[in-house]
C-alpha cells in the first residue's frame, strides 16, 4: 500500500539532495521530569529505561537532562533555561534526536523542534518506531502501521513540514517517512481501510483459536525482556526468537506442549512496558485476545531488575485494562541465576556486598508468599524446571479434569 508513497518521497528527497545513503549510528539526548507523581529515583529508573529503548531503536544516548517542575510548560514542556542549556548541547555535540520520556502534545512538538532545530521524539513515538522496525508479519506491520497513523494523526502539520529536511533515521519509520500528503482526510481513510483489514485478519485468527479445540490454554505475560520467549523455547522445544533488547516479540507464537500425558497449548505473547501507548493496546486487540482467551497466565518476572516490583505492578494493571484480571495466574520469577540483594555488613566502615540467594533461600523470601503459585527458575540456565513443569501441569491438570471428567481415569 505504501510503495508508491514510499518512492514518490525518495525521489523528491534525491533531487534535493537530502537523502543520505551513508548508515551512521545516531546520537540521542535523554529528557525526564522530577515533579509531585515521580521523584528523583523513580525519574532515574525511568530514563534507564528510556536509554534501553533508545539503543532498542539503535541510537546512541549521549546525555540525560532533567527538570524539577510541579507540572511540564504548557508550550515547551521544559523551562526556558533548561531548554537553552539543552539547546546549546545539542549544537556543540551535533545531537540527532532529543527524545522525551513523556508523551508530548502536537503543539510542544512543534515549539521544542524550533527552538532545538533538530528531531523530536517521545515515549510512545520511540515505541511505536521500534514496534515498527520489529513487526515481521503482515498482521503485526498492519497493527503498527494503524497505531502510527493514530499517533500521527493530530500531529499531522508538524510531521509534514519536518520531511522537508530530514533523512530518515529513528521516529521516521512506517507511515512517518512514506506518507506526503497533507489531507487529514486521506489518513482517516487510511485508518478506516487499515481497521477494516485487522478486523477480517482478527476474525480469521478467532476462528483459528476455535479450531484448536477445547485444549486448556497456557499465555506467557509479563514486562518486556523478562525471558518469556526463552521459556517458550524451553518448553516447547521450538526457536522463537529471543534476544536481549525490548519487544523482540511482537507476533503471537502458538505450540502444543505435553508433559507427561497431558497436552496443552502454550503462547508467547508481546511483552508489557510503562507507558505503553494506547494506540498500541487498541491495535493490537487480536494478539492481546490470547491473553483474555487463557485459561491460566505465567506472570514471567526478571527477578534480577531491580525494579521488578514496578515491573509487575506495571503487568497486573495492563492485565485489569485489557480484561485479564481474574485470570489463574503463575508467578514465574526467572532470572534466579543473575539475582543478588545488597548486605549490610555489620560494621558500618566496610562497603555493602552484592550477594547471591540460593533457591531455598528465595523460597524463604517474601515472593514465596504469594501462595502455591510462584516459582523461581532460570531459564537460560536450566535451573529448577522440573519444578516449574509440575507447577503448570498440576493447573493444567485441574482445567482439564473439570472440562474432560470422563478422562480422569488417564491421571
Amino acid at each position: 500500500m505504501l510503495n508508491t508513497y514510499f518512492c514518490h518521497l525518495q525521489d523528491k528527497m534525491s533531487k534535493k539532495q537530502l537523502f543520505d545513503t551513508a548508515k551512521k549510528q545516531e546520537t540521542a539526548i535523554l529528557i525526564g521530569m522530577i515533579n509531585q507523581h515521580q521523584n528523583e529515583q523513580k525519574v532515574r529508573e525511568y530514563m534507564d529505561e528510556l536509554a534501553f529503548l533508545t539503543e532498542t531503536a539503535g541510537a546512541i544516548p549521549v546525555k540525560r537532562f532533567t527538570q524539577k517542575m510541579d507540572k511540564p510548560d504548557s508550550a515547551t514542556f521544559l523551562g526556558s533555561g533548561k531548554i537553552n542549556e539543552i539547546k546549546i548541547f545539542i549544537k556543540e555535540n551535533e545531537i540527532n534526536i532529543a527524545i522525551f520520556d513523556d508523551e508530548l502534545s502536537p503543539s510542544q512538538l512543534r515549539n521544542i523542534e524550533k527552538i532545538l532545530e533538530c528531531r523530536i521524539l517521545d515515549r510512545s513515538n520511540l515505541i511505536l518506531d521500534i514496534f515498527a522496525a520489529r513487526a515481521r508479519t503482515a498482521h503485526a506491520k498492519a497493527q503498527v502501521e494503524l497505531a502510527q497513523y493514530e499517533y500521527l494523526l493530530p500531529r499531522l502539520t508538524r510531521m509534514w513540514t519536518h520531511l522537508e529536511r530530514q533523512k530518515g533515521g529513528i521516529g521516521m519509520r512506517g507511515p512517518g517517512e512514506s506518507e506526503i500528503e497533507t489531507d487529514r482526510r486521506i489518513i482517516r481513510d487510511k485508518i478506516v481501510l487499515l481497521k477494516q483489514k485487522l478486523e477480517t485478519i482478527d476474525k480469521q485468527m478467532a476462528t483459528q483459536r476455535k479450531n484448536r479445540g477445547a485444549l486448556v490454554r497456557v499465555a506467557l505475560v509479563g514486562y518486556t525482556n523478562v525471558g518469556k520467549s526463552t521459556i517458550m523455547n524451553l518448553m516447547s522445544k521450538s526457536e522463537v526468537f529471543a534476544e536481549n533488547k525490548l519487544f523482540a516479540t511482537l507476533d503471537t507464537t502458538v505450540r502444543k506442549v505435553v508433559i507427561e500425558n497431558l497436552p496443552f497449548l502454550l503462547t508467547d505473547t508481546v511483552g508489557f512496558i510503562r507507558k505503553l501507548p494506547h494506540q498500541l493496546v487498541e491495535s493490537f486487540k487480536s494478539t492481546l485476545d490470547e491473553v483474555r482467551e487463557a485459561d491460566i497466565l505465567l506472570h514471567v518476572v526478571d527477578i534480577s531488575h531491580p525494579e521488578f516490583e514496578d515491573q509487575m505492578r506495571v503487568v497486573n494493571e495492563t492485565l485489569i485494562e485489557i480484561g485479564a484480571k481474574d485470570k489463574e495466574v503463575i508467578v514465574v520469577f526467572n532470572k534466579i541465576d543473575a539475582f543478588t540483594y545488597t548486605k549490610k555488613e555489620e560494621d558500618d566502615l566496610l562497603p555493602s556486598t552484592k550477594e547471591n540467594l540460593s533457591l531455598d533461600d528465595l523460597r524463604e523470601s517474601w515472593m514465596s508468599r504469594l501462595g502455591n503459585n510462584c516459582v523461581f527458575i532460570s531459564a537460560e540456565k536450566k535451573i529448577n524446571i522440573d519444578e516449574f513443569r509440575d507447577k503448570i501441569y498440576a493447573q493444567v491438570k485441574t482445567i482439564h479434569m473439570k472440562r474432560y471428567p470422563f478422562e480422569n481415569l488417564l491421571f
